[in-house]
């Protein structure tokens, strides 16, 4: 989980996983490989992306876009209308809305599919920047219980950015706390609530009381 405010080097960050930015110093390691290294391609290929405003491909039905992937790589007719099938109902979609355009849809169905999409060539690494700061807030409650009910299904590596303290404790199991362009912290939520450091302190402080109660389930 990145914790930051804007302008901090979150989203930068994901960009450095993902070989869309390279940095002037030091080194990206994905299982202890430098990404440097990586063929590019199958490195993107092999880390999945949601994003907040989703990106969906506007003329594209649903079941079109959660099949991008596979489609490129190859993968067979009859094995990609299975996966799509099988992304739809983890993510909570009826089959129905496969023939669907994203404008059809709600803001909450939208970004189901963005995930069904960023898992859909079974990635191992799962890219999330502030995929549900969009949604209001019933819907984003909802969409976060389905994330860690998914995660636990899925058992995935996930980089997970966000400016909202109560998220990253609710779906965090470690949390990398950012403030200008610096890693200043990294830790266990639990350490987050009790911790000395002044910026996460800050944190605390600003959302302020009910923090201790926070449901944690827990995402990377």
């Amino acid at each position: 989980m990145l914790l930051g405010r804007s302008g901090s080097g979150k989203t930068t960050t994901l960009k450095l996983v993902n070989r869309l930015l390279s940095p002037t110093a030091g080194e990206v390691l994905v299982n202890g490989a430098p990404i440097a290294e990586a063929d590019v391609i199958q490195l993107r290929r092999s880390i999945g992306w949601v994003i907040q405003e989703v990106g969906l491909f506007p003329h594209f039905t649903v079941e079109r876009n959660i099949a991008l992937v596979p489609t490129i790589t190859g993968w067979p007719a009859p094995r990609i209308r299975a996966r799509v099938e099988e992304l739809l109902c983890l993510v909570g979609l009826r089959p129905d809305l496969a023939t669907r355009y994203p404008h059809q849809l709600s803001g909450g169905q939208r970004q189901r599919v963005g995930v069904a999409r960023a898992l859909a060539a079974d990635p191992e690494i799962l890219l999330m920047d502030e995929p549900f700061g969009a949604l209001d807030p019933l819907t984003r409650d909802e969409v976060q219980r389905e994330f860690l009910s998914l995660q636990k299904t899925l058992h995935k590596t996930v980089v997970f950015v966000t400016h909202d303290l109560r998220e990253a404790l609710r779906l965090g199991t470690r949390i990398a706390l950012m403030e200008a362009g610096r890693l200043v912290a990294v830790l266990t939520p639990q350490e987050f609530l009790r911790s000395t450091d002044p910026w996460a302190a800050a944190y605390v402080r600003v959302f302020g009381d009910g923090l201790e109660s926070t449901e944690n389930r827990g995402v990377e």
